[in-house]
């Protein structure tokens, strides 16, 4: 097994558990290691910190899989894909078929993504190191779940800093459809997983869905960045006098036409706006009861901090002008590189800007589906708070 050397003082924080050694703290590789093969981990001074596997393209250039010298085989990966399903099994709510099977490093399979939407899974493979091992997780998923289909989504942009092309498509010769129809809490959407953002669906808002469904009786609400509607349809059924969904996407549109029709809820009492979300909240003077706020990653880098600080300011201060006295916002972010205090700071700056007072009557972020390791913050990307105008 090739031999991977930390610097004088780097040991600590990969001895602590965190999966992830940056390309600085490495001071020698003992010999020649292909992109994503298995390499294991000492600190300066020769103790064992770890097995994982080696990127030198990366600035991540090594992720942890093991604390102890295992072998990393199919053995490995079917131990780790069957404890992450026994995991959703415990903790899905009745009446719901999708969810998030595998969530990379909080289920000790760094660069690994599977969702499930009924009989069908969304696989994203993020790594040059999981790239090598796909062949294994995919017989491993078949051979556990026998799905209808999979389809790779493999897209996002971190696999070009892994070195690797995207990869999207159906996996096998099954055909894939083009939309799934699932149930969440009763509730049912469909889901386009070849065009649709992510895997197709947000499944990580299955918890504040249900409560925004649980809050929207009688209320005017104001649902920004749509997307395919799931916020829409659950304050609809929840009671919701009036719902609007502002969203720039022509297709997610389409998508929650068909949301609604699909769990009975006429066209007629939904405004549907295509439209940039900071012109509607600029140019709107419309008052409402719950305005929800689910907007895009602004910071998928560390650069792009100060442009997102500006960005989630601006559509809260619109937002709490545009509340009635003790009207809800449910705000979120899903930049990794804000977290809960640093986005609370800006929810305070914007709601001092607005001139209004504010309380937070929760706060939380994504469901048991995606587990957060303890000891890699950096996995609890969600944010989501629930305020109230005083």
């Amino acid at each position: 097994m090739v031999k991977v050397y930390l610097k004088s003082g780097r040991e600590v924080v990969p001895s602590r558990g965190h999966p992830w050694v940056f390309s600085g703290a490495i001071e020698r590789v003992e010999a020649e290691v292909d992109v994503g093969g298995i390499v294991d981990l000492f600190s300066h001074g020769g103790e064992f910190l770890g097995r994982g596997y080696f990127n030198p393209r990366s600035q991540i250039a090594v992720r942890l899989l093991a604390r102890s010298p295992v072998e990393i085989d199919r053995a490995f990966f079917l131990d780790r894909i069957r404890r992450a399903l026994s995991l959703r099994q415990s903790f899905l709510p009745p009446n719901t078929n999708a969810c998030r099977l595998i969530h990379s490093e909080g289920d000790l399979l760094p660069g690994l993504i599977v969702d499930r939407y009924g009989d069908y899974l969304a696989l994203q493979i993020l790594t040059a190191g999981m790239e090598r091992f796909r062949g294994m997780i995919i017989a491993i998923l078949q051979d556990l779940l026998s799905p209808k289909g999979m389809y790779d989504r493999s897209d996002p942009g971190v696999r070009a800093e892994e070195g690797l092309p995207d990869s999207t498509g159906p996996i096998g010769n099954a055909n894939f459809p083009d939309e799934i129809e699932i149930w969440e809490n009763g509730v049912r959407f469909l889901v386009d997983v070849k065009r649709g953002q992510k895997t197709g669906f947000y499944l990580d808002q299955r918890d504040s869905r249900s409560l925004i469904r649980a809050v929207a009786k009688g209320k005017k609400v104001l649902n920004c960045f749509s997307y395919t509607g799931g916020f829409s349809v659950c304050a609809s059924l929840g009671g919701a006098i009036e719902v609007t969904s502002v969203e720039a996407s022509e297709d997610a549109l389409e998508l929650s036409e068909k949301n609604l029709a699909l769990n009975g809820i006429p066209l007629a009492e939904h405004r549907l706006v295509k439209g940039d979300v900071f012109h509607f909240l600029r140019k709107d003077r419309g008052e409402y009861d719950l305005i929800i706020l689910d907007p895009p990653a602004f910071a998928k880098r560390k650069g792009m901090v100060p442009g997102a600080i500006r960005g989630y300011k601006d559509i809260n201060l619109y937002a709490m002008k545009r509340l009635r006295q003790g009207g809800l916002i449910l705000t979120c972010s899903c930049s990794q590189h804000i977290d809960y205090n640093f986005f609370q700071r800006i929810l305070s700056y914007a709601a001092a800007d607005a001139q209004r007072q504010i309380q937070i009557l929760g706060h939380w972020g994504a469901p048991p589906d995606h587990p957060v390791a303890l000891q890699h913050p950096e996995g609890e990307y969600l944010k989501v708070f629930l305020l109230r105008v005083v």
